[in-house]
């Protein structure tokens, strides 16, 4: 008996969408995450993209919990000194809701090539509307 190793030619990669309103940003990351990377396949395989595509609207009704709000830190380096940015989350949110969703998914993908193509996978909408009906996606319940 051989195992089977997935190839291109053989996956079939289907579309699903995450309802963001109201839902916990880490839940809808880690369920994300999930599907992007293929585990919620039989076929996983951890050194090949096996993962579907993710479709996640109204990312900007996303509930933080506690007081993540007020003292989260988004934090990034410019490379000279003193080029250390900090946004808290609620000014990330009124900014950019959508980068909020999309660093938490990309921070529970693999930090690696494979890693930065699971994340092309997934796409991040503030409000109710996006353009993949032609896929057909199907909805997923965010998990509680």
């Amino acid at each position: 008996m051989k195992t089977l190793i997935p190839s291109a030619k053989t996956l079939v990669r289907q579309w699903h969408v995450i309802d963001a309103d109201g839902a916990i940003l880490g839940r809808i990351a880690t369920q994300a995450a999930s599907i992007l990377m293929g585990k919620t396949k039989p076929i996983y395989t951890p050194y090949i993209d096996t993962g579907d595509h993710v479709v996640v609207i109204n990312a900007e009704k996303v509930v933080l919990t506690g007081a993540k709000e007020r003292d989260k830190m988004y934090r990034h380096h410019s490379g000279y000194p003193g080029g250390l940015k900090e946004k808290s989350a609620a000014r990330m949110r009124a900014e950019r809701p959508v980068r909020m969703v999309e660093l938490a998914v990309a921070g529970m993908l693999p930090k690696n090539k494979l890693g930065k193509q699971m994340v092309t996978k997934l796409k991040v909408y503030a409000g109710p509307k996006h353009p993949h009906q032609a896929q057909q996606p199907v909805a997923l319940a965010p998990q509680q």
